[in-house]
């Protein structure tokens, strides 16, 4: 039994070395491969990319200038039941005035 695997690893061995003499992508006759991947790199994905990143911005650019909506006093929203750790104690910590009102209403800019 012993004599038997060490045949079997033998023969796997042999077997892998000479499948995996060569590299994977030469392997079989799958040469230029990497040169499709490259091309569709450069004429597909960059592209794309591009023109997401031109989406982005022309749709970014459309609300822009937008107005801030009017500030209504919830008493549910912006509770203060502790000062913030930090400046004033009234503002989080990524705290926007132009987005993000205090509880007595919007800062004046």
């Amino acid at each position: 039994m012993n004599t038997l695997l060490r045949r079997a690893a033998l023969q796997y061995v042999k077997t892998n070395a000479r499948s995996s003499s060569g590299h994977a992508a030469t392997a079989g006759g799958h040469g230029g491969g990497w040169k499709l991947w490259k091309r569709m790199t450069f004429i597909v994905a960059f592209p794309a990319i591009g023109l997401g990143m031109l989406n982005a911005y022309l749709a970014h650019q459309e609300h822009a200038n937008h107005e801030r909506p009017e500030f209504v006093p919830f008493e549910y929203l912006r509770v203060r039941t502790k000062r913030f750790p930090w400046g004033d104690g009234q503002k989080s910590l990524f705290h926007n005035p132009h987005v993000n009102p205090l509880p007595s209403g919007y800062e004046d800019h």
